[in-house]
C-alpha cells in the first residue's frame, strides 16, 4: 500500500500530482471550446462552401453534416495561413495551407492538443526511425515507405519551394506525421478530415486500421475476443454519436480500443494520450514493465522498471534527445491499477485480478522461456562475429524477428486482450515451433556443434521449462509414435 511515508516527500507530490492528471478530475466529456466565437466564421470561408459544392460535393457534404459546420466553423477557419507560412499558397485569392495540422486545430482544442502533443501517438515515427533502414532500404525499398510504413506511423512532410507538398511525403495522415509547421500528428487520422466524427474515433476501426498484421495485430485479437463478439452483437447500442461518452452511463454492451485506453469512467478522466494505462511494454524482444515520465512542459517517455525510477524535478532526457523537468512519474503499478478500474466497471474484482495474473503470467512464461534465452543466444553470436552487424543478411535474423515481433507479440496482445486463439495457437505455439524447428536448428548449422550446444545448455535446456528437450526417449502418440503406451512408460 502506498503511504506518505513509503513515498517520501517526493513521492508523495509525485503520487498527488498523478492523481491530479489522471484520476481526481471529475469524468470528462469532450473539452468545451474557450475560444470566443468571434474568432472562427469567416465570411470568406463561405464562399469556398459554394465553389466546393460544385467541384467536391462528397468533400462539401461531409462537412455539412459536421459539428463544425453545426458551430459555423468554415473551411478557411482551419485552412487559413499567414504568408510567412512554408506551405502557404495562394488558392482563389486566399492564403492557405492544404495540411490542417494539430496546432490548427489546438487553437480551439487545446486539452487534446496538449494531451496528443505528449503522446505515444504523437512519436509514432520517431519510434520506428531505427528500424527504417532495415526493414525499409534493406528489405524494400524507399517507395514502400510512403505507402505503407508512413501511412500509418506518418511522414515528415516536404514542402517545396512554392508551398506545395511533396507525393513522397503526402497525402498523409500518418498518427505521429512532422507536420509543416513543426507540430506532430494527424487529428484526421481518427476522426476524419471533414467530418472529424467522434463516432468514427470510438469505433475499433479507426484504430485497426494501423493495428493490424503482424506489428500490432490487435485487429484480429480484438475479433477473437469475447468483447469484440460483443461489440459485432451489440454495435447499435454503443451510442457511438454521444457528445457524452462514459462507461456505465452512456453505454455498456462492450468496450472498444477507446474505452480500455483512452475512455471515461466514473473516476477515470479519458484523454488523447493513448498509452497512459500501458503497464507492460508488448512489443519488444523480451516485456518489462514500463513508468510513464512526464516533463512539466506534457511531453513524456516511458522507462523500463530494471532501471531507478526518476524524482520529481529532476532533469531527464526526452525521446528526442533534449532535457526535460520530471513533473510526474506514474509507476507500473499505478498504470495497472487505473487499467484495473475501468475494467470494473462490467467486471467483478476477482475476475479482474485473476485475469491480470493470467496475463502477467503469460508474460513472464514468454520472457523466461523463450525471449531471453533467444536474445542471450543472439547476443552471444554477435559477440563471437558468427553474425555480421548487418540485420537480416543470415535466417536466423529472421527467426529471432520473427519469434519476438511476429508471433511473441501475438501471444502477448493475445493474452492482454483475452484472446484465446491469439494468446495460444497464434501466439505462443507459432514462437514454440519457430523455437525448436528453427531457431535452435539455424544455431547448431551456424555455430556449429560444439558452440551450439554449450549456448543450448547455458540458455535453454538448463531450464526446466526446456527439461524435456533432455528426454528425447520418452515416448508421446500426439506424433503417432507410441500409441497405445502410456506418456511416462
Amino acid at each position: 500500500m502506498l503511504t506518505e511515508q513509503s513515498l517520501g516527500r517526493s513521492g508523495h507530490w509525485t503520487l498527488f500530482a498523478f492523481l491530479f492528471l489522471f484520476v481526481l478530475i471529475p469524468p470528462a466529456v469532450a473539452e468545451k471550446v474557450k475560444l470566443d466565437p468571434s474568432n472562427w466564421g469567416l465570411e470568406e470561408g463561405k464562399e469556398c462552401v459554394s465553389c466546393h459544392k460544385k467541384s467536391s460535393a462528397a468533400l462539401t457534404h461531409e462537412w455539412q453534416n459536421s459539428a463544425h459546420a453545426e458551430a459555423g466553423v468554415n473551411c478557411l477557419d482551419c485552412h487559413l495561413a499567414d504568408q510567412v507560412d512554408n506551405d502557404a499558397i495562394e488558392h482563389e485569392g486566399a492564403i492557405i495551407a492544404t495540411i490542417v495540422s494539430p496546432k490548427d486545430c489546438g487553437r480551439c482544442h487545446v486539452k487534446e492538443f496538449k494531451e496528443t502533443e505528449g503522446s505515444v501517438h504523437a512519436k509514432a515515427l520517431s519510434m520506428i526511425k531505427n528500424r527504417l533502414p532495415a526493414l525499409a532500404d534493406n528489405l524494400s525499398g524507399k517507395e514502400m515507405v510512403a505507402a505503407g510504413c508512413a501511412q500509418c506511423h506518418g511522414s515528415e512532410v516536404v514542402v517545396r519551394g512554392d508551398g506545395t507538398l511533396t507525393p513522397e511525403t503526402w497525402p498523409n495522415t500518418g498518427i505521429g506525421r512532422i507536420n509543416p509547421d513543426g507540430s506532430l500528428g494527424s487529428c484526421s487520422a481518427c476522426h476524419g478530415r471533414h467530418s472529424f466524427s467522434k463516432a468514427q474515433a470510438r469505433d475499433p476501426s479507426a484504430c485497426t486500421w494501423c493495428h493490424t498484421g503482424s506489428d500490432s495485430p490487435d485487429d484480429e485479437v480484438y475479433a477473437s475476443s469475447k468483447h469484440g463478439m460483443l461489440y459485432e452483437a451489440n454495435r447499435s447500442k454503443m451510442n457511438l454519436d454521444s457528445d457524452q461518452w462514459v462507461l456505465g452511463k452512456d453505454y455498456s454492451a462492450a468496450p472498444t480500443c477507446v474505452t480500455c485506453h483512452m475512455g471515461t469512467t466514473p473516476g477515470v478522466k479519458g484523454s488523447h494520450d493513448v498509452g497512459m494505462r500501458d503497464a507492460w511494454s508488448l512489443n519488444r524482444p523480451v516485456s518489462e514493465q514500463q513508468y510513464l515520465v512526464i516533463f512539466d512542459d506534457g511531453d513524456r517517455r516511458e522507462l523500463p522498471d530494471s532501471q531507478p525510477a526518476p524524482r520529481r524535478g529532476s532533469e531527464l532526457s526526452k525521446l528526442d534527445g533534449s532535457m526535460g523537468k520530471v513533473k510526474a512519474v506514474a509507476s507500473p503499478k499505478r498504470r495497472r491499477q487505473i487499467m484495473t478500474k475501468v475494467c470494473l466497471e462490467c467486471h467483478g474484482k476477482n475476475f479482474v485480478n485473476s485475469y491480470m495474473k493470467q496475463f502477467d503470467n503469460l508474460v513472464k512464461l514468454y520472457n523466461d522461456k523463450f525471449g531471453k534465452p533467444a536474445q542471450a543466444i543472439m547476443s552471444a553470436l554477435y559477440e563471437k562475429q558468427l553474425l555480421t552487424p548487418a540485420p537480416f543478411d543470415e535466417p536466423i535474423e529472421f527467426s529471432f524477428w520473427r519469434l519476438w515481433h511476429d508471433e511473441g507479440t501475438a501471444a502477448r496482445h493475445g493474452a492482454a486482450m483475452m484472446s484465446p486463439n491469439y494468446a495460444s495457437w497464434e501466439g505462443m505455439h507459432k514462437v514454440a515451433q519457430n523455437f525448436y524447428g528453427e531457431f535452435l536448428p539455424q544455431l547448431r548449422q551456424l555455430a556449429g556443434e560444439e558452440t551450439a550446444n554449450e549456448l543450448i545448455e547455458m540458455h535453454v535446456t538448463s531450464q526446466d521449462q526446456h527439461s524435456w528437450l533432455n528426454n528425447p526417449g520418452k515416448p508421446n502418440p500426439i506424433l503417432g509414435y507410441g500409441i497405445g503406451k502410456e506418456s511416462h512408460e
